[in-house]
Formats: C-alpha cells, structure tokens, sequence
C-alpha cells in the first residue's frame, strides 16, 4: 500500500490551531502580570480566573488603580487573535464547497468583524466595538455552519450550536445584574469552547487536504 506524501505547504492549513495554542499561551502570561482588583473586589491582587474579563488585561489602569503592566502581552495576544481568526475564515471557505457569495460573505465579514475587534484595546465604546465585532462574525459564522453542513462534518456542526447555546447564555447572564458575577467564568468557557472548536474545523481541513493528495 502506497504511503500518502504530505505536502510541506500543507502546514499552512494549521496556522490557525498556532495561532490558537499562542494566543492562550500570552493570555495565560498577561494574567501573570496583572497586578489586581475584579469586579467582585477592587482590592484583591493578582488576575482572578473567577471575577477578571479578558478586557481587564488590555486596561492602561488595573482595577485596582495601578499601572497595568499585563497590556502589552494582551494587546500581543489579542494581534495574535484577530490576525488567526481573520485567516481561518479567509481560509475555510476555500477549502470546502461553497458557492463564491458565500466564500466572499465569510472572509469579508470575517475580516472585518477582527478589525473592529482589535479595537478593545482603544477608547472606542467597549460594548459597541463588542457588538459590531459580533454582528459581522455572526455572518461568518453562519456561512461556516453552511460549510460544515455540506461537507456532511456533523459532530463539528453540533458542537458549533453547543457554542451558540453558550454564546446565547452569555448574553442572557450579561443583561441579568443578579447572574453577572457568573459572567467571567462564562466568558472563559464559551471562549475557550470557541477556539477549541475552531482548531478542530482547522485540523480537519488539514486532514481532507492531506487525503486528497
């Protein structure tokens, strides 16, 4: 049986499962460094995994009134992010069965609801960048689920609605003052679901191109 040849350019395929694995990496740094206060309480030391957002680390200003010397590993990490997810869905569409109003739709909306996210770190409102992020990324979401459907990648599909269900949790516990203190941990998870999600679409595009060489 003749041995399948796996094409070096191939690797580019996983750049976004990198840029996942670095991306946590610098996260996991950036709460290292920061040097405290959470929403729970303003006093407290260090990054708490319970009671700090993301958005704390790309402050100027911990929230416990001191210089936050965590922002230019987030702000490294949060490049890092954008810059791969921006590429995975300038990716996914060429790699599966999509007609070319989709495959625009996805890498368009994609790119663009990236750069609106890089701006968390500006002055620019947080809950309008996050909303217009969300809205763009909503298109390139759906447009993968479409991917996802017609490849027939079941188990990525259902686990895609397990992230929306989480996303939907989200927005419900957000708007609720009495379950926004479970916020963070909520946060953390549907995140982390995300990108793990997105690594796994990512290595099975690297497998379907692999088989087919």
């Amino acid at each position: 049986m003749k041995r399948k040849v796996k094409n070096p350019k191939d690797l580019f395929i996983l750049i976004p499962l990198f840029g996942s694995v670095v991306f946590v990496l610098l996260y996991i740094l950036a709460t290292i460094y920061y040097p405290g206060g959470s929403q729970a309480d303003k006093n407290s030391i260090g990054f708490s995994w319970n009671n700090n957002y993301w958005c704390n680390l790309l402050n100027d200003t911990a929230m416990n009134g001191q210089p936050n010397p965590s922002k230019p590993i987030a702000m490294t990490g949060m490049l890092v992010l954008c810059l791969t997810m921006a590429y995975f869905w300038y990716l996914f569409p060429q790699k599966i069965d999509l007609n070319n109003n989709w495959k625009l739709i996805i890498q368009i909306s994609g790119s663009v609801a990236m750069i609106i996210a890089f701006c968390l770190f500006t002055n620019i409102n947080h809950d309008l960048v996050t909303n217009l992020a969300s809205f763009f990324g909503l298109f390139a979401t759906v447009g993968t689920f479409i991917g996802l459907y017609r490849e027939k990648w079941t188990k990525l599909f259902v686990f895609g609605l397990f992230n929306i269900v989480l996303v939907c949790m989200n927005n419900y516990v957000y708007y609720n003052k009495e379950l926004i203190i479970y916020l963070p941990v909520i946060q953390k998870i549907t995140f982390a679901s995300f990108l793990f999600w997105v690594c796994c679409i990512d290595v099975q595009l690297y497998r379907f191109k692999v088989n087919e060489n």
